[in-house]
């Protein structure tokens, strides 16, 4: 991956409806247009990891993979969505241009070397329950495969039941392995199952805790979007609003220039 970019990697949790889809990819689309940032459009097709089987999990593979691939050609953006299974990768490769590693799953040896041997990009997830220096291992299973396209994601750790916390400490000791640190603004805040079965959160401190990434020097910022949060079929409760998004990057420009200046 280039050095000094910013991303910016957002869309819906997951996919609700091809018409929603495309909407929220276009609006950000727009709203990324005038600012120096490397826009990546994700939602997933699938969310293999819902605490309740009663939760929606998505169109699946068969259905949601036309529908990624149909913004990416219509809008001209490159596209993420995360594999549970190393079978999902070989229908996936051709469409996505980020493949992403799920935390849970961030030490599944043979779904990393598959991901990575398709030499696109891999976002790998620091898992909750993994210390960042670790995450040197999770490395080099991806780069025994040649691939050096790598990201790193941290999205919190676990603290008790139900909550997570962010160790900024971890965006600096996870750039000293030499690939861009992105902080999962959204995934952050969850409250895992803390709502009888749904995760909850705390939307609130999204805007916030962003601004203090970009002050530690992240890469990028992962966030989950939507027009109408509170009705999201996944995440509803971090999902951060559509109409927010550009004022909050513009303000994330203006923390990463200033720390550029020192």
């Amino acid at each position: 991956m280039e050095k000094n970019k910013f991303y910016f990697i957002a869309g819906p949790c997951i996919i609700e409806d091809k018409r929603l889809t495309l909407d929220i990819a276009a609006y950000l689309k727009e709203a990324v247009a005038n600012l120096p940032v490397t826009f990546i459009f994700k939602a997933s097709f699938d969310k293999a990891n819902r605490t309740s089987l009663r939760s929606f999990r998505g169109p699946g593979l068969k259905k949601g993979i036309p529908i990624l691939e149909e913004v990416k050609k219509k809008l001209n953006i490159p596209v993420l969505s995360d594999v549970h299974c190393s079978h999902q990768i070989k229908e996936l490769k051709d469409v996505l241009d980020v493949i992403q590693i799920p935390a849970f799953l961030c030490r599944q040896t043979d779904l990393i070397i598959e991901a990575a041997k398709t030499k696109k990009t891999v976002n790998i997830k620091k898992g909750q329950f993994l210390s960042p220096a670790d995450m040197q291992y999770v490395i080099e299973k991806a780069e025994s495969t040649g691939n050096k396209n790598i990201l790193l994601t941290e999205r919190g750790a676990c603290f008790g039941y139900n909550n997570l916390v962010v160790d900024f400490r971890s965006f600096l000791i996870m750039k000293e392995f030499g690939y861009p640190v992105i902080y999962d603004a959204t995934h952050s805040l969850q409250k895992p199952s803390a709502l009888k079965g749904v995760s909850g959160g705390d939307r609130a401190f999204i805007a916030p805790l962003s601004r203090a990434a970009c002050a530690c020097g992240v890469d990028g910022i992962f966030m989950e979007v939507h027009p109408d949060p509170k009705r999201a079929a996944s995440d509803a409760s971090t999902s951060y609003p559509l109409d927010k998004v550009k004022p909050l990057l513009k303000e994330l420009m203006r923390i990463r220039g200033a720390i550029a200046r020192g």
